[in-house]
């Protein structure tokens, strides 16, 4: 069964926990009581706009469970014990483990998995975007936004004061001191310390310290990529869409998008499946192939548009993609 919704998704992993829920004044308590050494999770909410969660347990038994929500969401807190492995579509395997993190979700799908006899401490705090809708954004509207942040990718990060935060309110909650007042205030405190930090510089802590992944470039060397440097990708991915016929070369496309060759060359081949030389060439067939079958111009004409200075060159590299001459391609589309 996929998990349709954050709620269901939780309450799925409560009750693999064999946990019953028991609710209170400002919280509910999830536990087993037949079983008090699995532990326990705690919850403080305000239906539909934010959450508070604390939880000190250990797994029962190994499960997995798959998600698939529409929802958007910012997820933000500290594990202090265990790890777990989740698998986000079209992201590499990551975990949690002790560390602070933070998340903007949007139409997220993917897996996580959990192995009997992990033992998981951490506390978080989700946050809805109808809170930032009509809560936030209705009397501060130059807030926080959730694209400032590369959706569905989990940071290692949490600014210093906002971890201080979460500390003190899993302090209060775990000795049934949290008030829902409180809380929420605590929440709004976060809401601008995170607010802060993004707009203090488009180079903020949160590109700075993201760690897209290390992309291998030899058998014993491999490079780490940044989210600026992603962006820096992205942009050459579309100035050479843009200048088709005429694209930079790499040498004066990575000082264009302010990126080193070797981040440039190796980035974009792990990210779009090949080759810059490969982009444009597949770039320059398809505008060829285009203009062999809806006009009449002439082979020399074509290659000319296409960015090649003598036509023999581009007939070569034409006949190693479709194996034909483009001259055969045409009479075959006629």
């Amino acid at each position: 069964m996929i998990c349709k919704t954050t709620k269901e998704f939780q309450n799925k992993v409560l009750n693999k926990m064999t946990f019953t829920p028991y609710p209170n004044e400002n919280y509910t308590i999830y536990k087993n009581e037949n079983r008090p050494e699995l532990g326990y999770f705690i919850k403080y909410s305000r239906d539909k706009y934010y959450e508070f969660g604390i939880g000190d347990y250990t797994i029962p038994e190994s499960f997995s469970l798959v998600f698939e929500h529409n929802e958007e969401i910012l997820r933000f807190g500290t594990v202090y014990s265990g790890e777990t492995k989740f698998k986000i579509e079209n992201n590499p395997v990551s975990s949690f483990s002790p560390s602070s993190f933070f998340v903007s979700e949007k139409n997220i799908k993917g897996n996580q998995h959990w192995k009997k006899g992990q033992h998981f401490h951490g506390a978080e705090i989700t946050i809805y975007k109808k809170y930032f809708e009509e809560i936030i954004h209705s009397n501060f509207p130059e807030s926080i936004v959730f694209d400032k942040f590369i959706n569905n990718y989990t940071y290692n990060y949490l600014p210093l004061e906002v971890a201080s935060i979460i500390q003190k309110l899993r302090s209060l909650a775990e000795s049934n001191k949290l008030t829902s007042l409180y809380l929420e205030s605590k929440i709004l405190e976060s809401i601008a310390l995170l607010y802060n930090e993004i707009s203090s510089s488009p180079e903020n802590v949160f590109t700075n310290q993201l760690n897209y992944g290390d992309i291998k470039i030899g058998n014993n060397k491999s490079i780490t990529l940044t989210a600026s440097d992603i962006n820096a990708i992205q942009k050459a991915h579309d100035i050479l869409t843009k200048e088709i016929c005429n694209p930079p070369t790499i040498k004066s496309l990575s000082k264009m998008v302010f990126l080193n060759e070797q981040k440039l060359k190796a980035g974009f081949s792990a990210k779009y499946h090949m080759s810059i030389r490969q982009y444009t060439n597949s770039l320059r067939m398809t505008t060829a192939e285009n203009l062999l079958c809806t006009t009449e111009l002439s082979i020399d004409e074509i290659s000319k548009m296409v960015g090649y200075n003598y036509s023999g060159n581009f007939v070569k590299m034409f006949k190693n993609i479709h194996g034909k001459t483009p001259l055969a391609f045409r009479k075959m589309k006629l």
